[in-house]
């Protein structure tokens, strides 16, 4: 079996790592001056395309060609990433679907982008090995969605990689130190990178790595910090040189490049100073590291809700985690291992290089897939619910958030109309009660059902979802075989509603959410009930004494008055009482049908006797 690479796409850097075959120890390659860390950055020049260093010392000399934390942009539309571009100094074109990077004088996508920082890790591969590497394990944030993951399969597409497994980068990283510690017990992993920040809760026992829960912000990491600095020496340059930088690209990158610099210092010291020449001064500030963890306390803070939540997720109080995790460079800044500490209530683990420790758990990955290691496994889990948007526009879960994938799940539906030949599934993701609430995944129609009364139609759907998390959808009618399916790869348009958001609101519209589908589901029990009141007086009003029909249009009436109204539990009772009050005109029917069935065999009997 051809070689399988492990690749960490980072925000801000990327490494591609090989599990050693001698010491059975995951590796990250290094290029060729020694350096394991690629810059995730690509600038566009008229000599050509770079990557890695050379496109970094283009940020200042041209902020607008140069590409940078592109990962931010992956698998969203224009819509989605409008707030935030003014903190770029490249140009986002406004179209449909899929974001477009305006450089070079040409338009690209992420994925392009993200394919070139790719193809230089797969060279450098290429290098260290002698040989072609053609399939890799690519990371991805673990609450990246639909979109964005099938971004990430396109951008190794594109660089001439088979994506052959995409790992959450959480899990990726329990894999790397349980080749170090095959701890038994549940493990925490804290992953706070350039601009992700997920936590994994997982039960690690004799090599089985379970996800428990996970949870996390696509859109806060390290860059966020670096931009509440920028915003902080903006207003100071402002106050004390009358200068507003906020317009001049090439200011902005020195300052953001200055601002991520003196983070860094400030992990390691207390204090710290810029010097800054611009145009028309000098600037020269000195930063102490109490001003930084001042500006950054609210962004540290807002990574501990998603954890708390994954706690009550995975049904765990803190003080039952045994081990805590720290991955992503940003994990460095002491404030934020000092809130860890402080939440899980013991000293965080940091063994590893966390800037590394991604892409050897995905070396590792990728060794699995090879066939050279067999005494570990990994189970995953997918983040959001997954299900169809069913009558009413009531959003029916088929598989439950933080179910381990592979998985599967199959649940029959039948139709609402009589004669109805063609079914709209929309497929949805979410944990809201309604399917307006969730976010579009796809839609596609199942086409040829013989018309038949509403309710006949027996109609199977079918969700699979993949290793990478790729979710397909099956529909057939089971009693004609009209099948119809669909691979859930959803435009990078859609509204990416942040995941931790719809979490948050499930929990906060929780009662209305309840009260809104019982509602709707009591209007669509009351619309079925009176649709067979209604064809089953077609059929045999004449069996029914008077006294007793005008009960039975009574009963009716009063229900027709009551559906559309807001008292759940009265439309319930109207139903339960016309379904009461119809049941011997139901056996009568049937009576009446077994009678005319018994007739006509007798009949057919006597035409076939000599």
């Amino acid at each position: 079996m051809s070689r399988i690479v492990g690749i960490d796409l980072g925000t801000t850097n990327s490494l591609v790592a090989y599990v050693d075959e001698q010491s059975g120890l995951p590796r990250v390659i290094p290029d060729r001056d020694g350096r394991v860390l690629l810059p995730s950055v690509v600038s566009f020049t008229p000599e050509g395309v770079l990557v890695g260093e050379p496109a970094k010392r283009q940020l200042v000399r041209r902020p607008g060609s140069t590409v940078y934390s592109v990962k931010r942009f992956m698998g969203r539309g224009f819509e989605d990433v409008r707030e935030e571009l003014r903190y770029f100094p490249f140009s986002v074109a406004p179209a449909e679907g899929i974001v477009r990077i305006a450089v070079g004088g040409r338009e690209v996508t992420p994925p392009e982008v993200s394919a070139v920082v790719l193809r230089a890790l797969k060279e450098r591969a290429e290098g260290h090995f002698g040989e072609a590497i053609e399939r890799a394990v690519v990371t991805v944030p673990a609450y990246f969605n639909d979109s964005q993951r099938q971004a990430t399969k396109d951008a190794g597409r594109i660089a001439g990689l088979d994506v052959v497994r995409i790992v959450n980068e959480p899990t990726a990283a329990s894999l790397a130190y349980g080749l170090h510690q095959l701890a038994r017990g549940v493990i925490a992993i804290y992953d706070l990178g350039g601009g992700t920040f997920d936590i994994s809760i997982l039960r690690v026992k004799d090599g089985v790595f379970e996800v428990l829960a996970t949870n996390g912000n696509t859109h806060l990491g390290g860059d966020d910090f670096d931009r509440a600095l920028v915003e902080w020496l903006l207003d100071d340059i402002r106050a004390r040189h009358g200068a507003d930088l906020s317009g001049d690209p090439e200011a902005m990158q020195e300052l953001r490049l200055a601002a991520e610099a003196a983070k860094i210092r400030l992990s390691a010291g207390e204090r710290t100073a810029l010097t800054l020449p611009f145009a028309d001064f000098t600037y020269h500030r000195e930063i102490l590291r109490g001003e930084l963890e001042e500006l950054i306390e609210p962004l540290v803070q807002a990574t501990l809700a998603p954890c708390r939540m994954a706690l009550a997720d995975a049904g765990l109080p803190a003080s039952t985690i045994d081990e805590v995790v720290l991955v992503g460079g940003s994990t460095r800044v002491p404030m934020v291992r000092r809130r860890v500490q402080e939440l899980f209530g013991k000293a965080p683990h940091s063994q590893l290089n966390p800037d590394e420790v991604v892409a050897l758990g995905a070396a590792v990955q990728a060794q699995i897939l090879a066939g050279g290691i067999t005494h570990m496994l990994l189970l995953d889990v997918t983040p959001l619910s997954l299900g169809l948007e069913t009558l009413g526009g009531v959003a029916s879960a088929l598989i439950p958030r933080n179910t381990t994938i592979p998985t599967g799940a199959r649940e029959l539906f039948t139709t609402s109309v009589d004669g109805q030949t063609v079914v709209d599934l929309h497929v949805v993701q979410g944990e809201r009660e309604l399917a307006r609430d969730c976010r579009s995944l796809a839609r596609f129609e199942l086409r040829g059902i013989d018309p038949m009364p509403a309710g006949m139609p027996k109609i199977e759907v079918t969700f699979l979802i993949d290793a990478n998390g790729i979710l397909q959808v099956h529909a057939k009618e089971l009693r004609t075989g009209k099948a119809a399916s669909i691979e859930v790869t959803p435009t990078y348009g859609l509204a990416d509603a942040d995941v931790a958001r719809m979490v948050e609101e499930s929990y906060a519209y929780a009662e209305a959410d309840v009260h809104a589908r019982l509602l709707i589901e009591a209007r669509n029990e009351a619309d079925t009930v009176m649709t067979h009141v209604e064809r089953a007086l077609r059929q045999g009003a004449d069996l029914v004494p008077a006294g007793e029909l005008a009960a039975i249009r009574a009963a009716l009436d009063a229900l027709r008055q009551e559906r559309d109204g807001g008292n759940t539990e009265l439309i319930v009772a109207r139903t339960v009482a016309l379904n009461q009050i119809t049941e011997p005109l139901a056996t009568r029917l049937m009576d009446a049908a077994l009678r005319a069935a018994l007739a006509s065999r007798r009949v057919a009997e006597i035409m076939e006797s000599p």
